[in-house]
C-alpha cells in the first residue's frame, strides 16, 4: 500500500498562516477552553467519570497547531496534579508547522508550563514515531484535511490505549453551505495569483462585492473568515477540505475499529430538539441513536462542525446506577450565580444556532445548582437539602435531580465525576 502524505500545500499554507490566530501574550489574562478536551468533559464522556487526574495521565495533540488544547489540557493537568506542575512529557504536542509550533511553544512559556512534549510531524507518521501508547487523543480539525481521514484515524488509534479514548471534531456538511462552491469558485478566480497573500487580498475583496443571492454570503453560521486571515485562508483557501454528515461519521469511526460515545453538545442530536409533534416522534419509535442523530443533523441544517468523543468500548459515559457517589461537576458555570438565575426562572434556555430551547426545570433546581461545587456527591447534596425539608425523601430527590442533570448535560454544561 503506497505511504499516505500530507500535501505540500497543506503544510506550507500552515507555515505562511499559523491557525487559529494566537497572541502568546494574551495566556496572561485568559485561558482558552472549549470541547473537546475539557477535564471535567473528556473524563464524563470516555472515563465513566472514574478517572482520577493527580496520578499521570498521558495525552496526545495530533495536529496542536497554535495550541489551544495543548495548553487547555496541559494547564488542568498541572492544576489538578499534587505538585501543581504535572507530570514530565504528559503533553504530547504534535503538528507539522514549525510556525506554529513557535507560538504553542511561547503559548507554554507565558504559562509557566513544563509538562509538554513539542514534536514536529505528520499524524500519519504516529506509527512509526516509537510513542508510548497515549490515555487520550485530541485531534480537532485536521482529519478532514487528509487525503485519506480513514488512514489518519487508523493512525491514531495505533497508539491509543486499549481503555484510552479521543475527542474528535470535523467539519458538518450541512452548516457549511455555500463554503464548498466558493473554494471552487475561488480557485478560479485566483488561478494566476503568484502567492497566497495575493489570493487572500483577492478574496477580501471579492467578500465585500457577492451578491445577496450568494450562497456562502446567506449562511449565517460561517463567520470563521471575519476574525483574521489565517481564519480566511483555513476556511476558503485550502487545497484539501471536506466535511461530514452523521452516518459519513459513523462509517469514520467504525474504519478504526472505533465507536462513537457521544457528540457534543448531546441535545443538537437529539430528535426531540427539533420534533415537538406526538406522531411525528412516534414515527423514529424503533431508530439508532445514530439514526435518529442522523435525521436530528437534516433538521437542524446548522451544524457546521461535529465535535464528538470515541473509543473501543460502549459503556464509557457516566451515569446515575451510582447515584449516591455521584458528583455533579458543572463546566463553567458558578453555583451561586446559577442558583440565584434559577430562582428568577425555573428553566433552562439558550438558542442552537438559530433553534430556541426552553426546558422546565424541576422544583429544586435552584438548590441543587447552588449545591454542584465539584466537590459534594449527591448524598451531601441530599443532606443538605433534607436539613431545609425533613419531608424530602431521596426517591423523590433523585428522580428531581435526574431531570435536573438531562437538561444541563444535554448543553454540555453539567457531568458526573466519581471519586
Amino acid at each position: 500500500m503506497t505511504k499516505q502524505t500530507v500535501q505540500p500545500e497543506v503544510q506550507d499554507q500552515y507555515e505562511a498562516y499559523p491557525y487559529p490566530a494566537r497572541d502568546p501574550r494574551d495566556e496572561k489574562k485568559r485561558l482558552i477552553t472549549g470541547s473537546p478536551s475539557n477535564l471535567a468533559e473528556l473524563n464524563h464522556y470516555l472515563f465513566a467519570g472514574r478517572r482520577d487526574f493527580s496520578k499521570p495521565f498521558r495525552v496526545l495533540v495530533a495536529g496542536g497547531g497554535t495550541g489551544d488544547a495543548t495548553i487547555m489540557l496541559a494547564q488542568q493537568l498541572a492544576d489538578a496534579s499534587l505538585n501543581g506542575k504535572g507530570f514530565e512529557g504528559q503533553v504530547t504536542y504534535l503538528d507539522l508547522s514549525t510556525a506554529s509550533r513557535a507560538i504553542a511553544e511561547a503559548r507554554a512559556t507565558e504559562r509557566g508550563l513544563t509538562n509538554i512534549t513539542f514534536i514536529n510531524g505528520s499524524l500519519l507518521d504516529l506509527p512509526n514515531l516509537d510513542l508510548e501508547p497515549f490515555d487520550y487523543i485530541d485531534c480537532c480539525g485536521v482529519l478532514h484535511h487528509l487525503n485519506q481521514p480513514k488512514d489518519g484515524l487508523k493512525a491514531l488509534a495505533s497508539v491509543l490505549k486499549d481503555d484510552g479514548g479521543m475527542g474528535l471534531m470535523v467539519y458538518g456538511e450541512y452548516g457549511r453551505e455555500g463554503v464548498y462552491p466558493m473554494q471552487a469558485l475561488l480557485r478560479d478566480l485566483c488561478k494566476n495569483c503568484s502567492s497566497l497573500a495575493e489570493k487572500v487580498k483577492l478574496t477580501r475583496r471579492l467578500l465585500e462585492k457577492l451578491p445577496a443571492s450568494n450562497s456562502f454570503n446567506r449562511n449565517p453560521f460561517v463567520i470563521d473568515h471575519k476574525a483574521s486571515d489565517a481564519e480566511l485562508v483555513d476556511l476558503l483557501l485550502h487545497s484539501c477540505d471536506r466535511a461530514y454528515t452523521v452516518p459519513q461519521i459513523e462509517d469514520l469511526v467504525a474504519s478504526a475499529t472505533l465507536k462513537v460515545a457521544s457528540f457534543v453538545e448531546p441535545v443538537r442530536y437529539q430528535l426531540e430538539t427539533y420534533l415537538k409533534d406526538s406522531k411525528l416522534q412516534q414515527a423514529s419509535v424503533g431508530l439508532s441513536a445514530m439514526e435518529k442523530a442522523a435525521i436530528a443533523e437534516k433538521l437542524a441544517s446548522n451544524m457546521k462542525l461535529h465535535v464528538f468523543y470515541v473509543s473501543r468500548h460502549l459503556g464509557t459515559v457516566a451515569d446515575l446506577s451510582d447515584a449516591e457517589k455521584a458528583i455533579p461537576v458543572l463546566r463553567e458555570m458558578k453555583p451561586e450565580q446559577l442558583s440565584t438565575s434559577l430562582k428568577k426562572t425555573p428553566a433552562l434556555k439558550s438558542n442552537l444556532d438559530g433553534v430556541p430551547i426552553n426546558i422546565p426545570l424541576p422544583r429544586l433546581a435552584a438548590a441543587i445548582a447552588g449545591r454542584c461545587d465539584g466537590q459534594k456527591n449527591l448524598t451531601d447534596i441530599f443532606s443538605d437539602l433534607k436539613e431545609l425539608d425533613s419531608r424530602l425523601e431521596w426517591d423523590v430527590f433523585v428522580q428531581q435531580f435526574t431531570v435536573f442533570y438531562k437538561a444541563f448535560n444535554s448543553l454540555n454544561h453539567l457531568f458526573l465525576r466519581y471519586s
